[in-house]
Order: structure tokens, then sequence, then C-alpha cells
């Protein structure tokens, strides 16, 4: 798996590279920025540390540390590398707007804030649970997105705006799932203490909240501002607040 992943970031790297030659050459003014962020690097491991440093840390030293945690992290986990290639690929296949990838990768905070989460996720897992807090402190404060450590996240992810969107404790989001702005999705404060399950393939729209011990099947899509505290089965749609469910494959009763 590891010779697979390598190959595919090594071709990703190249397309970053390329597209970020063409922008030098069409404006050398961004193209001094362009060679600090991507030309300087040996591969998207090495730029994509300095990414996460450079918007955590808010002086040299921070951005170093930053900077390194996330090196080490790369270095001896290499599928967070390519959950990274894959979320970076999955903007450009969602996002009209997005016609490569340098763009997301320097300037989507979504994606830096995803990417940061990753590193965090780590962290907690490795017994860093301060680092990991503080990397979850500094993405919460810098980047207004917050994602807690101890959640569960797949690849292929897309954080669109990404502003205001929280993730507590717990919540498992599956491969390809989309989410919008001012999303919360988190425990209920009823027992049982226990986070959603989102499916693979999920849209959650902007400022729509889930909570609760509950499973968001695959598929299904929560409309803008939908509150959601029961089951969505896979392929619904959810509306409303208290969420009503609509276009489902088959009957199914109200969320």
């Amino acid at each position: 798996m590891t010779a697979t992943v390598t190959a595919t970031n090594d071709g990703l790297w190249q397309t970053i590279c390329d597209e970020a030659q063409r922008a030098v050459a069409s404006d050398p003014v961004f193209g001094k920025s362009l060679a600090e962020a991507v030309l300087v690097h040996d591969g998207l491991a090495a730029a994509l540390a300095d990414l996460i440093g450079r918007r955590l840390g808010g002086n040299a030293a921070e951005q170093t540390r930053f900077a390194a945690f996330c090196r080490d992290a790369f270095r001896r986990s290499p599928e967070l590398l390519d959950a990274a290639g894959r979320d970076l690929q999955a903007i450009v296949r969602s996002d009209p707007a997005s016609v490569g990838l340098l763009a997301p990768l320097l300037h989507f905070k979504g994606y830096v804030a995803l990417q940061a989460w990753r590193v965090s996720n780590w962290l907690w897992h490795h017994e860093h649970r301060d680092a990991a807090l503080l990397f979850h402190n500094q993405a919460s404060n810098v980047l207004q997105v917050s994602i807690h450590p101890a959640a569960s996240i797949g690849a292929a992810v897309y954080l669109d705006h990404a502003t205001g969107i929280v993730i507590g404790a717990n919540v498992v989001i599956g491969d390809e799932v989309t989410i919008l702005q001012n999303v919360s999705i988190g425990r209920s404060n009823e027992l049982p203490a226990r986070s959603p399950r989102i499916g693979r393939g999920v849209f959650i729209g902007a400022g729509a909240t889930v909570m609760g011990d509950i499973r968001i099947g695959d598929f299904a899509k929560i409309g803008a501002g939908t509150v959601v505290t029961s089951d969505v089965p896979a392929g619904c749609t959810a509306v409303g607040n208290p969420a009503r469910l609509t276009n489902c494959p088959e009957p199914a009763s109200a969320a």
C-alpha cells in the first residue's frame, strides 16, 4: 500500500508543481510566494507541513513547531498524505469554481483545517494529547474550524467555505462527505452521550445541526438549517426544524 500511496502522491505533487510553474510564468510578482509555498519543497508532505505551520503559527518559532509535528506524522503514517491527496482531489471534483489543485491547496482554509485535524488526530492516538489539543485550539482560533482530535473522519472529504464548522469528539464521518459552513455535529445533552455517525457520500448543507446518538445513512442529504436528532436512512434528504424526510428511495419514517 505504501508504494501505491507514494506513487499517487508523487503524481499529484507533479501536477501541483506544473500548475505553480505556469502561475509563476504568468504572474512573476505572485510567483515569489508560489516559489516559497510550493516550488522549494520536494513533495506534498514538506509543502503541507510548511503550509499548516504558516497558517497555525503566530510567529516563526510556533510555525516551526507546528510544521515539525506535521512532518513527523506524515513520515510515520503515509496514509495521512494519502487522505490529504484524496481530500484535495475531492475539492476539484465537487467545486465547479476550482479548475486545479494549486488554489485549494494554498487558499482553501477548510482544506488546511482538515489536514491540521488529521495531524491532531494522529497525535491524539499516539499519546501526544496536549499537542493534539494545541492543534485543535489554534485551528479553531485562526481558521474558525473546530474539529476535536478524537473525531474520526474518512478521506475525500470537502469542508466547503468551512467557517463555523464544529465537529465534536467521537463523531464518525465517512469517505466522500461534503460539509458546508456553520455546521455543528456532536453529542446532545441527553443520554446516551454518543455522537453521530455520518455515512459515505453524505452532503450537509450550511447551518445544519446533527446531534445525538444517530446515524446518517450513505448518500443522504441534510438541507441548510436543518436540525437532525434522529436517524436519516440512506439516500434520503432531511429538511426543516425539526427534520422531516423527503426524496427517500423507499418509504421511511420521519427524522
